[in-house]
C-alpha cells in the first residue's frame, strides 16, 4: 500500500465523545502537518459519530471515522494499522494530548537515524508527562538511546507510560493475535518485533498522559476479560526471553508464576483452553513457582466467594 501521508495518528475511541475535544484540539495545533487522523469507534453509542462528522466538515485535518462493532482495542488497532495511509503509526489515545512540536520531534528523530542504519529500526519512543508537566515513569540511560522493548524493560528495568510511533510496514508483520478473548497486553506485539528491530529512545515528553477509569484498556482490567492475553504473554516470555533472567530475575519468575495463576482463570472462562509451554527450562521455572501460583489462585478464589 502507498504512503499518502508521513504519519497516520490513530485513535481507538469507546464512549469518549466527552474527551475527544482534547485529543482533536492537540492535532489539529502540530506544527508538523504530514499526518492523517484515523479513528477506530469500537461500538460507541453517546455521539461520538456525529462529533467526528462535525469535525471532518471544518476540514482543519484529514479525518478517517469508521465503526466498528465493539471488539475491544486489539481489533480496532489491526483493523486501523491495514487501513492506515501513513508510513509511520502513531497512537493517540482518546483521554490523551499531544504536545504541538510532538510529530516534528519525531519526525526529525526519526531522518536523525542514517539511512542505511534505519531499515534496522521500526520505532521512536519519547516520555510522557501528565497534567502538571511532571515526567511519568523513568527516563532512558541517555537522551539518544538506541535499544529495543526487551533490553529496556529486562536488561534497563525502565518502566512507566512510554509514546511512540511505529513503521506501518512493521506493524502489519506483527499484527496482534484474534485467537484471544478480551485484552491482550501490547508487549505481545512490541517483544516480538523487538526480537528483529530496534528503536530510537529520546527522554523528551511529548504526550500528556490522563488515565480515566473508563478507558478501553482500564474497562478490561478484570480476570475474565486478562486471563487469555495474559496466559498467552506469560507463555512468550518464558519461551522466547527466560535468558533475561541473568538481569532481570524477579520479572522473568514472576512470569512463570503468572502462567499458572492466569491459566487458572482462563480455564474458568474457557474450558480447555489453553497456551501449551515448551522448553525444559521454562518449564522448570513454571514448576518452581506452580506451588504459589495455586495456592495464590485459591485464596482468590475464596475471598470472592465470600463477598
Amino acid at each position: 500500500m502507498s504512503n499518502s501521508y508521513q504519519f497516520t495518528i490513530f485513535t481507538p475511541t469507546y464512549n469518549r465523545a466527552y474527551s475527544l475535544p482534547r485529543v482533536y484540539e492537540s492535532i489539529k495545533r502540530q506544527t508538523f502537518r504530514d499526518f492523517e487522523w484515523l479513528i477506530i469507534d469500537d461500538g460507541s453509542t453517546d455521539g461520538t459519530k456525529k462529533l467526528i462528522q462535525k469535525w471532518q466538515k471544518e476540514n482543519q485535518i484529514p479525518i478517517r471515522y469508521y465503526w466498528q462493532e465493539n471488539a475491544h482495542k486489539k481489533a480496532a488497532f489491526n483493523s486501523a494499522v491495514k487501513k492506515a495511509h501513513g508510513e509511520l503509526f502513531l497512537t493517540l489515545d482518546s483521554d490523551d494530548e499531544a504536545l504541538p512540536n510532538a510529530l516534528n520531534i519525531f519526525y526529525h528523530t526519526w531522518r536523525s537515524i542514517p539511512d542505511n542504519e534505519r531499515v534496522h529500526f521500526s520505532a521512536v519512543t519519547a516520555l510522557c508527562m501528565d497534567d502538571s508537566g511532571n515526567i511519568i515513569g523513568d527516563q532512558f540511560p541517555s537522551d539518544i538511546f538506541d535499544s529495543n522493548s526487551l533490553e529496556t524493560y529486562f536488561r534497563h528495568r525502565i518502566k512507566g507510560e512510554k509514546w511512540g510511533f511505529q513503521r506501518t510496514d512493521i506493524l502489519r508483520e506483527f499484527p496482534f493475535p484474534t485467537n484471544v478473548q478480551g485484552l491482550v497486553p501490547e508487549s505481545v506485539v512490541w517483544f516480538q518485533i523487538a526480537r528483529k528491530y530496534k528503536t530510537r529512545y529520546i527522554n523528551t515528553a511529548l504526550r500528556v498522559y490522563t488515565p480515566q477509569p473508563d478507558s478501553i484498556t482500564a474497562s478490561l482490567l478484570n480476570f475474565e476479560n486478562r486471563a487469555d492475553g495474559r496466559a498467552l504473554f506469560s507463555r512468550e516470555i518464558l519461551e522466547h526471553h527466560w535468558r533475561y533472567i541473568i538481569y532481570n530475575g524477579k520479572a522473568i519468575l514472576k512470569e512463570a508464576f503468572a502462567y499458572t495463576y492466569f491459566g487458572q482463570y482462563l480455564s474458568d472462562a474457557q474450558p480447555g483452553k489453553k497456551w501449551p509451554l515448551r522448553g525444559i527450562v521454562p518449564r522448570f521455572m513454571v514448576a518452581v513457582m506452580w506451588p504459589l501460583a495455586i495456592l495464590r489462585y485459591k485464596s482468590d478464589m475464596i475471598r470472592i466467594s465470600l463477598k
